[in-house]
């Protein structure tokens, strides 16, 4: 058990454990003695200021011992901590917590982790049973039956092609989109889709001000799956939300049927009077008014 009283003789040796300090820290970097703190037996740490601006309320900690029956006072080590008003860097987070949407960038890779919440096991089809197993179902061999002649080939198994009923159900799968080994999980959609809430929603000062909302208008493409019941894709080039999933409860001033705009009128065609006549003067400076053209109005109006 260790002793809360330190060893007289570690506690005396302040000097040794000073003359440490200075060699590890330098004589500017070591300050005034703080006081002496017991580790254990004949175990001892003393504490110095450390006068370095860049760790102020830092402390030089150098730990002496002896043995035992022995006088001989030794170094044990000699390291710099941190005092009750040290100043401390912030608690170090993993790089997952402290990761925010935007930023990934070009080339940045991020892992997701096998058994993240957001995701389960989709259908990929490499579990599936060839047909030509042992394994396969009724449907996969039914075209094997014990007592029947079997064809035989000479085709590589490359060549051989499924069964109907398995094409149909890939091509299928593959048409759903669940060709992929994970999915979205029930956590992983609702997560996105308050997400896309917040951003896009009803509740959105944008949205608010809309004369409507997005399921009337026209600039709304529809999407598949349980997310078409309430969400869609903006197609409308000036609306703020262009290209992203979009509420069908939110709206902006892009409506397309909020304000129709008027045809402009159409402008009437020019009238060209060609039988009259205007006199112009040719040198109003000259001649102080104006001069009466010569020849009949009839052949100056077809000059």
């Amino acid at each position: 058990m260790r002793s809360r009283t330190p060893d007289r003789i570690c506690a005396e040796a302040v000097e040794i454990a000073r003359a440490a300090a200075v060699d590890a820290a330098g004589a500017d970097a070591v300050g005034e003695y703080i006081g002496a703190e017991a580790d254990g037996d004949r175990v001892v740490t003393h504490s110095f200021v450390c006068r370095e601006p860049a760790y102020r309320g830092w402390r030089w900690a150098v730990t002496v011992a002896r043995a035992s029956r022995s006088k001989l006072v030794t170094l044990d080590e000699t390291v710099l901590l941190p005092g009750p008003d040290a100043v401390l860097a912030p608690e170090w987070v993993p790089w997952s917590e402290r990761l925010r949407p935007g930023d990934l960038g070009p080339g940045d890779l991020l892992p997701t982790a096998a058994d993240d919440l957001r995701l389960e096991p989709g259908w990929s089809g490499d579990d599936e049973v060839p047909p030509n197993s042992a394994l396969a179902d009724d449907t996969s061999a039914a075209a094997f039956v014990p007592g029947e002649d079997v064809e035989v080939t000479d085709r590589p198994v490359a060549e051989i092609q499924p069964t109907p009923a398995r094409a149909a159900v890939t091509a299928v799968a593959h048409e759903l989109g669940l060709g992929r080994p994970r999915v979205l999980s029930r956590l992983g959609l609702h997560l996105g889709a308050e997400r896309w809430e917040r951003s896009y929603g009803a509740d959105t000062p944008m949205a608010q001000a809309a004369p409507a909302s997005c399921t009337t208008c026209g600039f709304l493409i529809p999407v598949g799956g349980s997310l078409g019941q309430a969400f869609g894709v903006c197609g409308n080039e000036f609306s703020p939300a262009d290209g992203r999933l979009v509420s069908l409860g939110f709206g902006c001033g892009g409506h397309s049927e909020a304000a129709v705009m008027p045809t402009p009128p159409k402008p009437a065609e020019p009238i060209l009077d060609e039988l009259a006549v205007e006199p112009m003067p040719l040198h109003p400076d000259r001649s102080g008014g104006s001069v009466e053209p010569e020849g009949p109005a009839e052949e100056l109006g077809h000059s």
